[in-house]
């Protein structure tokens, strides 16, 4: 009788090979969720700016606390614990206008968020202060036209409405992680 060895490498790739099967991203979930209930055009993308909107919003509240432990500038603290803050409270909002709706949210970091986020979790001191402003740099713009978009152009109105009422918060968050950029690029300019 012949035994077959399987090569540990192999062995661990099978392991990886299901586990990521049986994990699907919580934001895709919810969308292949939405896609399914919502026949219309334009209430799927009511829908789709939910999940967008819920995925950044996760992201921000976790990447706002690892500014709090990881950053060594204390503005960058100031501004995650702020971060941190509002977007708990706009997932809140956001969670309770989309149950009304019956639009399903995700409920875990996407695949692509939960990247960025263990890429500045393995950062420290100035580095992981000048990836963190970046990222939510990034995030804010991105948030920012898809909010826009969906106040002007959203099917459904109240879901129009939240929208438009939280591009000020969002354009303020964009300003003071902007200058916190530019003063952070001076100050190595400087040094």
């Amino acid at each position: 009788m012949k035994k077959y060895l399987i090569h540990p490498f192999l062995l661990s790739l099978f392991v990886i090979a299901i586990s990521c099967e049986s994990n699907p991203d919580s934001k895709e979930v919810a969308e292949e969720t939405n896609e399914e209930q919502f026949d219309d055009r334009d209430t799927k993308k009511d829908a789709e700016f939910a999940v967008d909107a819920a995925a950044s919003g996760m992201f921000q509240v976790q990447a706002g606390q690892l500014a709090v432990s990881n950053g060594m500038n204390p503005r960058v603290k100031e501004l995650g614990q702020m971060i941190a803050t509002d977007h708990e409270k706009l997932n809140v909002e956001l969670k309770d206008m989309a149950a009304s709706k019956n639009i399903t949210l995700p409920t875990a970091l996407s695949d692509d968020k939960r990247e960025i986020y263990n890429d500045l979790s393995g950062k420290t001191g100035n580095e992981f202060d000048e990836k963190f402003v970046d990222a939510m740099v990034n995030s804010h713009e991105k948030s920012l036209d898809r909010y826009e978009d969906i106040a002007e152009n959203g099917n459904d109105q109240d879901v129009r409405n939240w929208a438009s009422g939280k591009i000020p918060a969002l354009q303020a968050h964009l300003r003071e992680f902007e200058a916190l950029k530019d003063q952070m690029k001076n100050n190595n300019t400087v040094n």
